[in-house]
């Protein structure tokens, strides 16, 4: 007589010998699964939108990348040798681009998004944390924040893959950086043939969500959780921390040159500085809608929307945002003009193209 524990594991045993070994072994991990081809990719879940010259490229779940030659009227699939979730995707040249996503994958493409190649993933995170930080700790002995990140390294290590990159930007075709949840953050100045860690450039003390990072022409930042908000000093070789109007989460950072800049997330904040990101005006709304994409236009106006799909126009020199009535709406995750002035938004039901009313 068998106990229960026995029983059920006789049970499952010989579960397991009639399925056979075709069924033990048909797990295959994402990282390792090209995204499969698909005639509804472009009506399936997409996270951003970016240009690629004149080309458009969207990225969403299971490794989609897709690509529209004539703003956003047709899509293509492009061949990703992964099947996670992608979140970001950005292009400092036309034929040159990078998507970043879930599992620490960063990807990139040569030939303007028809074709990507991996170029990072989790499972070697944790392992260039302890290298980098080690020989940091090794350099400068009586400094703790080395061993800290070293701890940090294996942390990571031991948990495996699953650390997602939730933004990426590039200067140019060498630099770059990669920022994800928990303070993740990485940089490359070869055009990604190494990734270095980055976190101690951050002034993220509480290892807090990075959610986006964005230029506005001629400032770099980055916006996170609990109201983080990070500017690049370049004399300190930094990103430091910058007077933030919120205590809540941002979602996004846009802008324009001459030290306009744009922050919005939760629960219908949105902020905006015309003094680089020193003092800033709360874009009044009655909406308590999380936002989740803005774009400027070509009047000198921003678009935003919601996670519900709601369209808000931002004035030039007006601290309020008009709502923008629509025949229907769905979640925005990322918005875009297209280079004929169409209105590109991706979301929880794929890609649209919309005349800017």
């Amino acid at each position: 007589m068998c106990t229960v524990k026995q029983c059920v594991m006789l049970a499952m045993g010989t579960l397991l010998m009639l399925q056979g070994p075709a069924q033990a072994t048909s797990y295959v991990d994402v990282l390792e699964l090209p995204a499969r081809p698909s005639a509804l990719a472009a009506h399936s879940p997409l996270q951003d939108v970016t240009h690629a010259g004149d080309r458009l490229v969207v990225v969403g779940q299971r490794g989609h990348i897709l690509y529209s030659d004539n703003s956003g009227q047709n899509w293509q699939q492009a061949h990703v040798p992964v099947s996670v979730d992608l979140n970001a995707v950005h292009f400092p040249t036309p034929e040159l681009g990078w998507a970043v996503g879930n599992d620490g994958v960063i990807l990139q493409t040569r030939d303007a998004g028809v074709t990507w190649k991996l170029q990072l993933d989790g499972r070697a995170i944790g392992r260039l944390l302890i290298e980098h930080y080690s020989l940091l700790a090794r350099s400068h002995p009586k400094d703790e924040r080395w061993l800290m990140l070293v701890e940090e390294g294996q942390r990571l290590e031991e948990q495996g893959a699953d650390k997602p990159f939730l933004d990426v930007w590039f200067a140019d075709a060498q630099r770059g950086y990669a920022v994800g949840v928990f303070n993740l953050i990485f940089a490359t100045v070869d055009g990604g043939r190494t990734w270095l860690p980055f976190q101690d450039r951050v002034d993220n003390p509480q290892g807090l969500h990075l959610n986006a990072i964005n230029s506005t022409g001629d400032a770099l930042y980055i916006v996170g959780e609990q109201g983080l908000l990070q500017k690049w000093d370049a004399i300190l070789e930094q990103f430091v921390a910058m007077p933030s109007p919120y205590a809540g989460s941002f979602f996004g950072v846009t802008g324009r040159p001459g030290g306009e800049v744009l922050v919005y997330g939760l629960r219908g904040n949105a902020y905006l500085s015309r003094d680089g990101g020193y003092l800033w005006q709360r874009l009044a709304t009655e909406l308590q809608v999380s936002f989740t994409a803005a774009t400027p236009d070509q009047q000198g106006r921003y678009l935003l929307f919601t996670q519900a799909g709601h369209k808000l126009l931002a004035e030039p020199d007006r601290n309020a945002l008009q709502a923008i009535p629509q025949a229907s709406q769905s979640p925005v995750g990322a918005a875009l003009l297209a280079a004929d002035g169409q209105l590109i938004l991706v979301g929880a039901r794929g890609v649209r193209a919309l005349p800017v009313e």
